[in-house]
């Protein structure tokens, strides 16, 4: 990808570009893999279909219903979302991720696998 004149967004669009066509390739060839870790007790999530039935301690359970180009694999307190369009995929990792973000006080909640909780100190008791 060249840059066609000198002007500076023609620059940072070059590699916006670049980037694009990049990940497209790689997605093609290679594929992308985003991982989630369900965290609490009675936490799960299970295929069903083209979609996701999660318990994540609510009421009923959370039906997800995935995006067309995008395959899921539930191993134990594990989803693997696989796809070959990266922007794709991360925003449907976000979006189950915001069905029950991790809590800071006891990390109980659906992650990113490689993302790090830093945990809170609860209530101490009175002395």
């Amino acid at each position: 990808v060249e840059v066609v004149s000198k002007e500076n967004k023609a620059n940072s669009y070059q590699g916006l570009v670049r980037s694009l066509v990049a990940n497209m390739v790689t997605g093609v060839s290679k594929g992308f893999e985003r991982k989630l870790e369900i965290n609490g007790i009675g936490y799960r999530a299970e295929l069903k279909g083209k979609g996701l039935v999660l318990n994540l301690g609510f009421s009923n359970p959370v039906e997800f219903d995935l995006p067309e180009n995008i395959s899921a694999s539930v191993e134990k307190n594990l989803i693997i979302l696989t796809s070959i369009d990266k922007e794709l995929l991360g925003e449907t990792a976000a979006r189950i991720r915001m069905i029950r973000p991790p809590e800071p006080y006891k990390g109980k909640g659906v992650k990113y696998l490689e993302e790090h909780i830093q945990k809170k100190a609860g209530k101490t008791g009175a002395k």
